[in-house]
């Protein structure tokens, strides 16, 4: 059984950074693309970042221009550098891995909690 292990969550103030891992516990042939999601207390899960295997990109506006995510195929790991943080990021962040096709298969992490307070 597959797991996906986040990472790097916790408390900053307004304008601070964090840096989010996700890596996942065996081997995951094949993946598609990889993302991170997130759910803030009484709202719906949305997409933050997504990246797919040839690199491409795409970002929720409220994050375009604050959040770089990255991958490390190799090493089945995404990343999320989440800069000039806001009140707002706070939330549950969820990692997401994805394969298509017949093998599909989607994974999702366990959830890692980022708080931006002062």
């Amino acid at each position: 059984q597959v797991q996906l292990v986040e990472s790097g969550g916790g408390l900053v103030q307004p304008g601070g950074s964090l840096r989010l891992s996700c890596a996942a516990s065996k081997y995951i042939f094949s993946i598609d693309d990889m993302g991170w999601y997130r759910r803030a207390p009484g709202k719906q899960r949305e997409l933050v970042a997504r990246i797919n295997k040839s690199g491409s990109t795409n970002y929720a506006d409220s994050v375009k221009g604050r959040f770089t995510i990255s991958r490390d195929s190799a090493n089945n790991t995404v990343y999320l550098q989440m800069n000039n943080l806001k009140p707002e990021d706070t939330a549950a962040y969820y990692c997401n891995v994805n394969r298509y096709g017949i093998y599909g298969q989607e994974y999702w992490g366990q959830g890692t909690q980022v708080t931006v307070s002062s």
